[in-house]
C-alpha cells in the first residue's frame, strides 16, 4: 500500500472574475476559447473557493498562472503579489507575455513584472502557441525566468527543435504537452513530441497538469498511459502535478483529480511521489 500523500505544492492554477470582463474577455463571452463549452470554469474563482475544494488533502503552497489578457499581464503579477503580502499565497506568480509584440515592448513588460517579489516566469499569452523567437527566449533567459511552454502535440516536436538551442532556459511543458483528444493517431503523435523535448536535457520540465481537458476524466486509467509516458521521458526529478483549477474542475472534483494522480504513482517511493506532489514544483519555482 502507498504511504499517504503528505504535502502538495499545486503549480498551475487560476484565479479570476469572470465579471472584470477587460481581464477575462473570455470567461465574459467576448473571446471564444478552442475548449468546447466552457461555462462550467466561468465563475468566481477566489482562494476560500480553492481551499474549500482541496479540503481533504495538504495543499501547503501554490503557484498561480497568468490568466489576464495581455495588456493587463503586469496589474494581474501586481495584483497577485499584493494578495500574497496579505495572504501568504500564491507562493510563486507566472505573468504574461505577448511574444508577437517587438521584444522591447516585451522586455519592458518583464522587468515591469519582475518587480513583484514572488514573479518567477512567463507564458506566452493571447493565443499564441508554440515557442517564440529567439529574442524572447534570450530575454528571458538573461533574467533567470521560466518560460512555460504552451503547445499542441502537433507543435511539440516544432517547439522541441526551437528550444534546442536555448539549453540555459528553465522550460516548463504545460498540461503534459496538451494532447486536444483521446485518440490513438493524437497519442503516437503526443509520445514522440513528449520524448523530444525530454530529450533537450535537465532544463526541460513536465507539468503533469491539464489531461482532463481533453480526456474528460480523471479516472486513473485514463490519465495512466499519458502521466507513466511523461515519467519514463522526463524521469521524477523533473515532473510535477497540478490541478489547473478551476479549468479542470469542469471534469471532477479536486478530490477526484489528485485521487487519479494518487493512484497512477501508487507504486513510486515516498521520496518519489513527494517530489512529483510537492518538492519538485518548491524547486523549479523557488517557493
Amino acid at each position: 500500500m502507498a504511504a499517504p500523500i503528505e504535502r502538495i505544492v499545486d503549480a498551475h492554477i487560476h484565479l479570476w472574475d469572470p465579471a472584470r470582463a477587460d481581464w477575462y474577455p473570455y470567461l465574459a463571452g467576448q473571446r471564444e476559447l478552442d475548449m468546447g463549452d466552457i461555462s462550467g470554469m466561468c465563475r468566481l474563482y477566489d482562494q476560500p473557493t480553492y481551499f474549500s475544494e482541496n479540503a481533504n488533502w495538504n495543499v501547503e503552497k501554490f503557484v498561480h498562472v497568468a490568466a489576464a489578457s495581455t495588456p493587463h499581464s503586469a496589474a494581474e503579477t501586481r495584483e497577485l503579489d499584493e494578495m500574497a503580502q496579505a495572504t501568504g499565497h500564491p507562493d510563486a506568480i507566472i505573468g504574461g507575455v505577448d511574444p508577437t509584440q517587438p521584444i522591447a515592448d516585451t522586455e519592458r513588460l518583464l522587468d515591469e513584472q519582475m518587480k513583484s517579489p514572488r514573479f518567477r516566469g512567463i507564458r506566452p499569452m493571447g493565443g499564441t502557441m508554440g515557442a517564440p523567437d529567439a529574442d524572447v527566449l534570450r530575454a528571458l533567459a538573461a533574467r533567470d525566468l521560466v518560460f512555460e511552454l504552451m503547445a499542441h502535440p502537433d507543435q511539440l516536436e516544432a517547439a522541441a527543435a526551437v528550444l534546442a538551442d536555448h539549453g540555459d532556459l528553465t522550460v516548463v511543458v504545460e498540461h503534459a504537452g496538451w494532447p486536444t483528444s483521446n485518440e490513438p493517431e493524437e497519442f503516437a503523435l503526443w509520445q514522440r513530441g513528449i520524448t523530444a523535448l525530454a530529450a533537450l536535457g535537465g532544463n526541460v520540465h513536465c507539468k503533469l497538469s491539464g489531461l482532463a481537458m481533453p480526456l474528460h476524466s480523471m479516472e486513473a486509467s485514463a490519465l495512466r498511459p499519458w502521466i507513466e509516458h511523461c515519467l519514463e521521458s522526463f524521469g521524477v526529478d523533473r515532473c510535477m502535478f497540478a490541478s489547473n483549477f478551476p479549468v479542470d474542475a469542469m471534469h471532477g472534483t479536486f478530490d477526484e483529480l489528485y485521487s487519479g494522480f494518487d493512484e497512477v504513482t501508487a507504486d513510486l517511493d515516498a521520496d518519489s511521489r513527494d517530489k512529483l506532489f510537492a518538492a519538485n514544483a518548491e524547486r523549479l519555482y523557488r517557493c
